[in-house]
């Protein structure tokens, strides 16, 4: 019978009766396992009655357990959501020493394809199709999708180049494939569904409604009753299985958020954090990202890309030109303040970020930035730290106190201050999953522009064929790959005959 302290012993009462995540943590406050639940009360209760009938690396776990804590969630799918999030920015020891790889899966969608099917992996490939995950309950993703499959109708193979032809099967009988819609018109459904499953789902819902009225209008009264049924059938869903862990996330409970913000000495805690990064290629193709955190969890329906307007080999001026268009009047209006920003890199992209940040009078936003070498917390302009004095022009005042209680310490310069804080705290590894994000969404852009200017450049050696022709081939096909795998028929519905045979009899000698 395990002993817990009269602490733990105390807290656990209050333990709640509905779904949620919970984290057990050690002696010293770190977060050794993060699990979900139906019934929080019961699932973390069963870790201390009786751990004679565990296995040996359970018992290691609950021998280590000191403390827990909890976040409640709306519902299971929720709790599962929020569980994939907590154990990629945290990595507990007891996660990777307790997980089943069995049970690890991704989603898999490749979008370039012109009927992009729906399936799973446990092992995610270099092969240009976005996948999703990792979840570590694959029954309960794999149900959430056959729900959503009925409101959002999906192949999960590959249904041959033109699916009219095919004969009828079960699936297409119950609703469950686009059955009579065209390319675009799948692709365009499939986006919702990803736009729900990203969290997107108040905006997906805004939007539906939109397309109902025009419908309705325009008198398609048959299109509005389906637009009206999707709209029914996911108001249900939402009371049953939802996505959006980051709109019920208690952000009074994230050590993360609530560290950072003793250790800055903000005036609130950051609900939304935005984290920026830029990808280029010897300066050309230079994109930057902007990803959002509500709440500490990544908020994938507020992410945002910039094309920068001037290809530079200048990571200083990119980020310069990131930054002013973050903070125009209309991106202000459309997006709302961030409550912090962090910038991927060191004093010259701070620096270059925060002058623009000022240059649009929004000196109030703190900006810091995450130097990767060291993985070191920059600050701008903070001439030493102490427990009351601010900066007002940068809205941070460095709190010695909560320095020494995570074992830091800080190095001044003329125009910075680093903070170099254990890379085990909470707030280096939230701090790192952002800029990790922020990283990968910046590439993957700048991925997709170059593999664009690629094509277009095997396209412009064809004579007969112009801009308007490339620029239909490259959104229907995504790559020259894809043209080339694309049926003559296809091509042919697309650009015409003649156009058609120029552009086959060239990919071919390509």
């Amino acid at each position: 019978m395990y002993r817990m302290n009269k602490v733990l012993q105390a807290k656990l009462k209050n333990l709640p009766i509905c779904p949620g995540v919970y984290f057990h943590k050690d002696k010293d406050g770190e977060i050794i396992y993060v699990g979900k639940a139906a019934i929080l009360k019961n699932r973390v209760k069963q870790y201390f009655r009786n751990t004679r009938d565990m296995d040996i690396k359970t018992k290691a776990l609950v021998a280590e357990i000191a403390d827990t804590d909890w976040v409640e969630t709306e519902s299971e799918i929720d709790a599962l959501f929020l569980e994939a999030e907590m154990v990629k920015r945290y990595m507990p020891k007891f996660n990777i020493l307790l997980r089943d790889d069995k049970s690890l899966i991704f989603v898999r969608i490749d979008m370039k394809n012109n009927w992009p099917f729906i399936s799973f992996t446990r092992n995610p490939a270099d092969d240009g199709a976005e996948y999703f995950g990792p979840y570590y309950n694959a029954f309960a993703v794999k149900k959430a999708l056959r729900y959503l499959r009925k409101i959002f109708p999906y192949y999960t193979k590959f249904p041959g180049s033109d699916p009219v032809k095919n004969r009828l099967d079960l699936d297409d009988h119950l609703g469950l494939s686009p059955i009579g819609m065209t390319s675009d018109e799948y692709k365009a459904n499939l986006r919702k569904l990803v736009s729900y499953i990203n969290g997107n789902r108040k905006t997906l819902i805004n939007e539906l409604e939109r397309d109902m009225k025009t419908a309705a209008k325009s008198q398609d009264f048959e299109m509005a009753a389906k637009v009206r049924n999707k709209l029914f059938n996911l108001r249900e869903l939402q009371r049953r299985i939802m996505f959006g862990d980051k709109e019920f996330l208690d952000i009074s409970k994230d050590e993360a958020l609530r560290d950072l913000t003793d250790l800055l000495g903000l005036s609130k805690i950051p609900i939304r954090i935005e984290g920026y990064d830029i990808s280029h290629m010897s300066g050309t193709n230079v994109v930057a990202s902007m990803v959002v955190f509500t709440n500490g969890v990544s908020d994938r329906g507020e992410y945002r890309k910039f094309k920068t307007h001037t290809d530079k080999n200048d990571d200083f001026y990119n980020m310069h030109e990131t930054i002013t268009r973050r903070l125009s009047e209309k991106n202000l209006k459309s997006w709302g303040k961030p409550d912090l920003v962090l910038i991927d890199g060191g004093k010259g992209q701070l620096d270059a970020a925060i002058k623009a940040r000022d240059e649009r009078g929004m000196q109030a936003i703190p900006f810091i930035g995450l130097a990767k070498r060291d993985e070191q917390i920059v600050i701008a302009n903070l001439n030493g730290y102490t427990k009351s004095v601010k900066q007002p022009l940068q809205g941070l005042s460095l709190q010695s106190e909560k320095m020494a209680e995570l074992e830091g310490y800080a190095t001044k310069s003329d125009d910075f201050t680093l903070i170099n804080l254990p890379k085990a705290t909470h707030i280096i590894k939230l701090l790192q999953r952002i800029r990790d994000e922020s990283h990968r969404f910046a590439v993957s852009y700048h991925t997709v522009l170059k593999r664009a200017k690629q094509t277009s450049g095997l396209l412009d050696e064809i004579p007969g064929i112009g801009p308007k022709t490339r620029s239909k081939l490259i959104r229907k096909f995504g790559s020259m790959r894809g043209i080339k795998a694309a049926s003559e028929a296809d091509i042919t519905a697309l650009v015409g005959p003649v156009k058609s045979r120029l552009v086959i009899n060239h990919t071919q000698t390509v």
